[in-house]
């Protein structure tokens, strides 16, 4: 056991030898202060510390090229790595100034569109749960937006078009949450004007269906009979298979009714709409 144990001791101080070795010959020069170090050196410390988890301490070395060598070619390189790193660390209001300075001083790079990518990962990622204030989810998608329609081509373009999909719908599930609790409070009015809002402005999200039928419950509710039988129209003609015209065909036949477009309201406009092909 006890050669065994020597073998291990041996084995450990020749590994940590040729670790420190493969440092040293690596460039780092770790303990040596950044400003003894040429632009490259300090940019592969900079590597090396997100390599190894260390998101913070290489935001920092990214931003001492940038002090050290504001002319050199790795100071391009290093703000969209400080940007990165911050990213990495959760610190998203330096993730957002640095990649706001790259497309600042580099709007025509090729890293541009990773810039406004990450720009607007830094409002996306902070997005909650959906009870919480939504104000970062609309910042989310304006930024989303703009690397769509400036970098259409980019393959940051595709992925921004899923994430807008959903912080868009998550924005509906917002309105949905607001109108469900003054529905329950038997406020129906306010309800009627949350689950409209979702209708009119949210009609491509997976909520347009359970919106409808809330309407359905609403309006009967507040006994117009009119936009209650409208809304269950406008879901039987584009949601039929759903639970959710299951459930308002069943209110409306329990009070007689039946789901069909009546009236001249804001639902029946919409139905018109529908059948013209012009709606969703």
């Amino acid at each position: 056991m006890s050669g065994s144990s020597d073998h291990k001791r041996r084995r450990f101080g020749a590994l940590l030898a040729l670790a420190l070795l493969a440092a040293c010959g690596g460039g780092d020069r770790a303990g040596e202060p950044l400003d003894a170090l040429t632009a490259q050196q300090i940019f592969e410390r900079g590597e090396r510390q997100v390599s190894q988890g260390n998101a913070d301490d290489a935001a920092f070395t990214f931003g001492e090229i940038e002090r050290l060598y504001p002319y050199s070619e790795y100071a391009q390189r290093a703000l969209i790595m400080q940007a990165y790193a911050y990213h990495l660390d959760e610190d998203y209001p330096n993730s957002r100034a640095a990649a706001q300075r790259y497309l600042d001083f580099y709007p025509a790079e090729q890293d541009a569109a990773y810039a406004a990518y990450l720009l607007a990962l830094s409002y996306y990622d902070q997005i909650d749960e959906v009870g919480r204030d939504q104000g970062l989810t609309f910042q989310a998608l304006q930024a989303l937006r703009r690397v769509i329609e400036t970098y259409p081509d980019s393959e940051y373009a595709r992925t921004s078009v899923l994430k807008f999909d959903l912080a868009f719908d998550h924005l509906a599930a917002k309105e949905m949450e607001i109108g469900r609790y003054y529905l329950k409070r038997g406020q129906y009015a306010a309800a009627v004007n949350r689950f409209r809002t979702v209708v009119e402005d949210f009609q491509t999200t997976t909520h347009t269906p359970e919106a409808l039928h809330r309407l359905v419950e609403s309006y009967l509710s507040l006994g117009l009979v009119e936009e209650a039988q409208t809304a269950g129209a406008i879901l039987g003609h584009n949601y039929r298979s759903t639970e959710w015209y299951e459930a308002s065909f069943v209110l409306l036949t329990g009070e007689g009714l039946n789901p069909n477009a009546t009236g001249d309201n804001w639902l029946a406009s919409i139905y018109r709409q529908v059948l013209r092909g012009e709606w969703l």
